[in-house]
């Protein structure tokens, strides 16, 4: 007797169900997909008990025939394919055939349905499966599928489901990113009685995003069109200081999808000006011809392929950077309690437009014998223009002007010898002066190593450090790459490490903590290898570390100096390590709170 037997239609069904239904979520993906393949510009889904007991989805599409309707609940029957030359191109978000026959396998399923201009409509009833009725009846132009009792036939899938709000949660997470994909539809999601979504048809993106998310000031907009590919939509501002992790909706071709070449572009767009690790909020779409991609790869057709990966991986990168670097500065929002003082004003903000001695003439010759000139790049750098009149600060510092979004600013002090306070023609801006000076300083670190390497300020006298164990073992095998920073270093025995150099830009007295951390960047790295991946955390740390310190007492030429080069940095907003750099009440927001408008 042979053991290989053909399985029943049902039980083939069932386990393509497996694959296909998921859980109540993925019966109304597969619904409204349907609907907006046949040109519904109204789409209604109600839910009772998390799609558990009831999952209804009405259309007002083009509908179907009495024999189209009888045949789209059997498998691999479609209205979207015709030959095999069709999967090269797929322009629907349907295609297999596979959705209905599979839901009606799993459930108690009744499809009521009309064609555009018929006088009457086909309502068909199925069981697990099996045919219950087919008959003509009255009904609108357009399509109502109800699946009731989901999973009913299958206690052991059913018994795998989450409680009711955690599926009504996805279902609601599903409708409202299938509502942003599609705008010129309108959606109505009730659960239970209740309306969740209620979205009418718009204009625009714009104006979907609107009804969906409100004024959203936290995120910008994303625009790019290059090698027949078109990137827009809207992405987290680098200041933005929510959660690592937000929700991130890719549709390519208005199609909702997962893929790692997408997601590992916008992680690399990021870390042009930062080196947190994030997984921003995103909601992208990207549009190119439909045979260079592929979008028959996956079971619930979440994920696709594409022709040029590579080309896809670039155009988002480029378009997400180009955004970045126009990101404005938050606004800083100001409470009435925020405004109420708490306690008396200690006059915490000198106004210092006098000068004030250089960091480097102030310092004098380090413990080490080394002269300190040449070590303080914020004050030398102020110091070489005041001495060339006709020099410009972006020329003093060595690079190019970058356009900038930030209005010059003029600095009017600091507080608490942390934040400079400076004023433009649109309001009031408070800089974290620490972090400001690392964005720039790291700019020009990450430009200089890219060059062939930092400069070094040779020590008259070198400097015996102790270092732990694992610390040793790590710089001892990174001398090469440390030498790039400027470091000259060799080793001393034991867990010591000879300092014959250190790099120009940073203070002696930081060295040590320097040297430390760049022992925890490298740390697990084999050497040689893997320092593309680590060369910005060094520049970042390099940055951090040369940077002028929060207490640390500026004149106005220093400010001045911060200000205009923070223009020219490419990414003004955030430091290298995600940090906000400005913050700003603008000149409305001030009229507002004195009751001026």
């Amino acid at each position: 007797m042979s053991k290989v037997h053909r399985l029943p239609a049902a039980l083939a069904n069932q386990i393509a169900a497996g694959e296909v239904v998921e859980r109540p979520a993925s019966v109304v993906k597969e619904l409204i997909e349907n609907a907006l393949d046949a040109g519904a510009r109204r789409i209604s889904v109600l839910t009772e008990f998390g799609g558990k007991k009831l999952i209804s989805v009405e259309d007002d599409g083009e509908g179907m025939s009495a024999d189209d309707a009888r045949l789209a609940v059997e498998r691999h029957a479609t209205s979207k394919l015709q030959t095999a030359a069709d999967l090269a191109a797929i322009v629907t978000l349907g295609f297999r055939g596979e959705a209905l026959p599979s839901i009606a396998s799993v459930s108690r399923f009744r499809l009521r349905t009309r064609l555009r201009g018929e006088l009457a409509g086909t309502e068909i009833r199925i069981d697990a499966g099996q045919m219950v009725s087919a008959k003509e009846t009255g009904a609108p132009e357009g399509t109502l599928i109800e699946v009731q009792d989901l999973f009913f036939n299958l206690p052991a899938r059913k018994k795998f489901l989450k409680a009711d709000t955690a599926e009504s949660a996805q279902i609601s997470k599903l409708v409202t990113q299938l509502a942003l994909g599609y705008p010129e539809v309108g959606f109505t999601l009730r659960n239970g009685g209740r309306v969740v979504i209620e979205t009418p048809p718009a204009a625009s993106l714009a104006e979907r995003f609107f009804q969906m998310y409100g004024d959203r000031a936290d995120l910008i907009e994303v625009r790019k069109q290059a090698a027949g590919i078109t990137v827009h939509g809207y992405v987290a501002a680098l200041a933005e200081a929510g959660p690592v992790r937000g929700p991130q909706h890719v549709f390519v071709n208005r199609r909702l999808v997962r893929d790692r070449t997408i997601s590992h572009a916008i992680q690399q767009a990021y870390s042009v000006a930062t080196i947190k690790e994030r997984s921003p909020e995103v909601h992208l779409f990207i549009e190119l011809p439909p045979d260079r991609v592929d979008v028959n790869v996956h079971p619930t057709k979440a994920e696709v392929r594409f022709l040029d990966q590579s080309l896809i991986h670039e155009v988002l990168r480029r378009a997400i950077v180009d955004a970045l670097g126009q990101t404005g500065v938050p606004e800083l929002v100001l409470s009435q309690a925020a405004l109420t003082p708490q306690r008396p004003f200690t006059g915490a903000l000198p106004l210092m437009w006098g000068r004030v001695p250089s960091a480097s003439a102030a310092l004098g010759p380090d413990a080490a014998g080394t002269d300190r000139a040449g070590l303080d790049p914020l004050g030398d750098a102020i110091e070489r223009a005041i001495q060339s009149p006709g020099a410009t600060v972006g020329a003093v510092a060595g690079r190019e002007t970058i356009a900038s979004l930030i209005r010059p600013m003029v600095p009017l002090g600091q507080f608490r010898n942390t934040f400079i306070i400076a004023v433009d023609e649109e309001g009031i801006a408070i800089i974290d002066q620490h972090v400001a000076h690392e964005r720039i300083l790291f700019e020009k670190i990450s430009e200089q190593l890219l060059k062939g390497g930092l400069e070094s300020q040779r020590l008259l006298t070198p400097v015996i450090m102790d270092f732990g164990a694992g610390e040793h073992a790590t710089l001892k095998n990174h001398f090469v790459e440390l030498e790039k920073l400027g470091f000259s270093l060799d080793d001393f025995g034991g867990s010591s490490i000879r300092v014959k150099a250190v790099p120009a830009i940073l203070k002696w007295e930081h060295s040590e903590a320097a040297l430390r951390a760049a022992a925890g960047d490298l740390e697990g790295l084999t050497p040689g290898a893997g320092i593309e991946e680590s060369v910005r955390q060094l520049a970042a740390t390099m940055a951090c570390h040369a940077a002028v310190k929060a207490n640390d007492l500026l004149d106005r030429d220093k400010m001045q100096f911060l200000l205009d080069e923070l223009r020219r940095t490419a990414h003004s907003s955030v430091c290298p390590h995600g940090r906000p750099v400005v913050l700003r009440l603008t000149r409305r927001e001030i009229e507002r709170n004195f009751e001026r408008i």
